[in-house]
């Protein structure tokens, strides 16, 4: 597995290794000491999570607040996404800075998304299904999200806004600095 550090530090791009043959393929999508020994602390997955969007569809941005916050491990099973990861950690030094990544079933592609952040995507094939994991289990009274065109965030979704399709619940999400943000010591890890 190849792991790489994005503009925002906490925010990894893992990369499988594929092996390929003449009956398909086999790669190793997830290998727990292997993360861990690259953030330098423990993550405690719990729950897997599937979900499958058709063109246009903009999930997010959404997590989930204290005392239940989140990480996420986001991947593409079919299809092609925008995976959008927004650094809601007050007191981080790229607060109000996001991530976005092209996910998809052929560059297999995985994002890490930490505790403190929001996330979205939006689904840039005619059909996308992802899965991931998170380390707390979703908790409808912590659930919580940021507007996905907040001016402030600046996030170029790749699709007109014509194009877009979201939940009545999406649509009416709040303005990025008029939600409740993580102090950025309140999501801290335990340490390996």
């Amino acid at each position: 597995m190849n792991f790489i550090r994005t503009n925002i530090h906490d925010v990894v791009i893992i990369e499988p290794t594929v092996h390929y043959d003449e009956r398909g393929y086999l790669s190793e999508t997830f290998k727990q000491d292997q993360l861990e020994k690259f953030l330098g602390f423990k993550v405690n997955f719990c729950q897997d999570n599937e979900s499958k969007s058709n063109y246009g569809v903009l999930r997010g941005l959404h997590y989930q607040s204290i005392p239940f916050p989140q990480t996420k491990l986001v991947r593409v099973l079919q299809g092609k996404v925008l995976d959008v990861a927004v650094d809601a950690r007050k007191g981080s030094p790229t607060f109000g800075q996001h991530v976005a990544v092209e996910l998809s079933s052929e560059n297999r592609r995985q994002l890490f998304v930490p505790r403190g952040f929001a996330h979205g995507f939006v689904a840039l094939s005619e059909t996308a299904t992802l899965a991931y994991k998170v380390d707390n289990y979703f908790k409808p009274q912590c659930d919580t999200g940021i507007a996905f065109d907040d001016p402030f965030l600046g996030i170029d979704w790749k699709l007109p806004a014509a194009e877009l399709i979201l939940s009545q619940k999406d649509k009416n999400q709040v303005p990025f600095l008029e939600v409740t943000h993580f102090d950025v010591n309140s999501y801290l890890y335990d340490e390996l």
